[in-house]
């Protein structure tokens, strides 16, 4: 059954092993989350546990949000999200998720959203070859050809210029190398997708576990 876990991405670190190996970490602080609902297959539709995370200033709120959290006695939340594959016995409305939930050696998959890197051309975008430098080509960092002339079209999903980055993308079976209980932070092996502060969602590996 899954676990998971809503937290903030700080940053990256390294620390060394009692061999001396030397290990690339994210650090993620997760604060205690609180559950907020559970989903059943009566009501709903489908079984999933609803986390909160981060308390919002009332001022923010507005009623709706207030009575959503009511039964769990909690602060309105800034973020919301669901996890699915649970074993809903084990949780309860109010009850907190923490750090702890999570030990090293775990595998999991984690989602973030990757930085946004605004309008790119294809070079950077989608790892175009670059054209000729010279002789006149004036055909430098541009796209080339569009495709047959007799379409007289430019075909759906060809690669071209635009928007980069900003995309909800998960990092599968990655390590946690250390939980630190104390400080609400979970170190993760290697990188993890989005900026610093950002919201990073961490659950038990879907591969992993289906082995």
């Amino acid at each position: 059954m899954t676990k998971g876990i809503l937290g903030k991405k700080v940053g990256m670190t390294q620390i060394f092993t009692a061999s001396g190996e030397l290990i690339p970490v994210t650090v993620i602080e997760a604060t205690p989350n609180v559950v907020l609902q559970l989903k059943t297959m009566e009501n709903d539709g489908y079984e999933a546990v609803q986390l909160g995370y981060q308390d919002k200033r009332d001022i923010l709120s507005n009623k709706p949000a207030k009575g959503h959290v009511a039964k769990a006695d909690t602060a309105p939340k800034r973020f919301i999200r669901e996890f699915d594959d649970v074993e809903l016995g084990e949780y309860e409305v109010g009850k907190e998720i923490r750090v702890e939930t999570f030990e090293a050696g775990d595998i999991v998959d984690v989602t973030g959203t990757s930085k946004g890197k605004g309008f790119q051309g294809v070079i950077k975008r989608h790892g175009y070859g670059r054209g000729p430098m010279s002789h006149g080509s004036r055909h430098h960092r541009r796209p080339g050809s569009l495709g047959d002339a007799n379409a007289a079209r430019v075909f759906k999903q060809t690669l071209l210029p635009g928007r980069m980055g900003g995309n909800r993308i998960t990092i599968q079976n990655l390590e946690i190398v250390r939980v630190d209980a104390e400080k609400n932070v979970i170190l993760i092996k290697g990188n993890v997708p989005g900026a610093k502060k950002s919201l990073i969602q961490i659950r038990s590996a879907h591969k992993q576990a289906a082995k």
